[in-house]
């Protein structure tokens, strides 16, 4: 199915963090007419800068060709208003796991998107599409649409219809994401965590709850999973890069939805959370991550 068959030539991404950008930034590599929103000139100028970072990389190690890269920066506009997204045929919220922030962002996407052939997605990585989606007044034509940090390199993305999704947005989106921007789909049903999160954050929780007793070091426990499982990252490093604020956020709504011990987030990650020791992002979480974009910037 190429883009034109499904009916989706251009794209709106609302949020230019580090989930949006990577999403942008792949909507803009496949070929796409993309639009980027984040808040303030500030924030889409970061936004921006991260983005051309991310491609200037890809140039370099061999992933993307010079030409490439001008043709994707040539695809890519940004804004600070919603209502520039009157003309996209879909919209991909990828602001923070925020429920009440997704809930306003989806709804005033639904004001301003009136085309009937119109989608709406969310990049949420815990929160029930159905609650989204009756946020709008198209529940049919909303999905969950989750993509995995750093979006451009990684293949997976998690698709989560809603009870009331339609058959011709399904089948429009699962043949957008895997023709047109050549990720690999798997189907989870519309329960908190999906099927990724459910299965990874007890994993991260329970090595918190190792570090924060006293049990072993945060290397010796990261240590233990990369040598002796051969796990790529370990947990607590692997926390700081998704966001110990997203990890949180997804621990609470897993909580909230199944009331299981092992979803309950540890003290110690509130307190880091509250503290703003966030990761990567703020420069400093389990481990000091120099060098790191300051958090205004993340």
């Amino acid at each position: 199915m190429s883009g034109d068959a499904a009916g989706i030539r251009s794209v709106g991404v609302v949020g230019c963090g580090l989930m949006g950008s990577g999403i942008a930034e792949l909507c803009a590599r496949s070929g796409l007419d993309t639009l980027v929103h984040d808040v303030d000139l500030p924030a889409v100028e970061a936004g921006r800068r991260r983005i051309e970072r991310s491609l200037a990389r890809a140039v370099a190690r061999g992933k993307l060709t010079d030409a490439a890269r001008e043709t994707a920066l040539a695809s890519l506009a940004f804004t600070t208003d919603l209502a520039d997204f009157a003309d996209r045929d879909l919209a991909v919220e990828a602001v923070p796991e925020d429920e009440e922030l997704k809930l306003g962002v989806l709804a005033r996407l639904d004001e301003v998107m009136q085309r009937p052939e119109s989608l709406l997605a969310s990049n949420t990585s815990s929160l029930p599409v159905m609650k989204l989606a009756a946020a709008t007044g198209r529940p049919g034509r909303v999905v969950g649409l989750h993509f995995f940090n750093p979006v451009p390199v990684l293949d997976l993305v998690e698709l989560v219809p809603s009870l009331v999704t339609d058959e011709t947005t399904w089948k429009r989106i699962r043949g957008f994401v895997s023709d047109v921007l050549g990720r690999h789909v798997i189907v989870s049903q519309d329960r908190a965590g999906f099927v990724v999160n459910s299965l990874l954050i007890p994993y991260i929780l329970s090595a918190i709850r190792m570090f924060e007793s006293g049990f072993a070091v945060a290397h010796d426990i990261d240590e233990g999973m990369v040598r002796g499982c051969a796990h790529p990252m370990g947990p607590l490093r692997l926390a700081d890069h998704i966001g110990l604020d997203t990890t949180l956020a997804v621990a609470e709504s897993l909580y909230a939805e199944f009331k299981e011990p092992l979803y309950a987030p540890p003290p110690l990650l509130c307190r880091m959370v509250q503290a703003g020791l966030l990761g990567r992002k703020t420069g400093r979480g389990f481990y000091s991550h120099p060098g790191t974009p300051a958090s205004g910037d993340s």
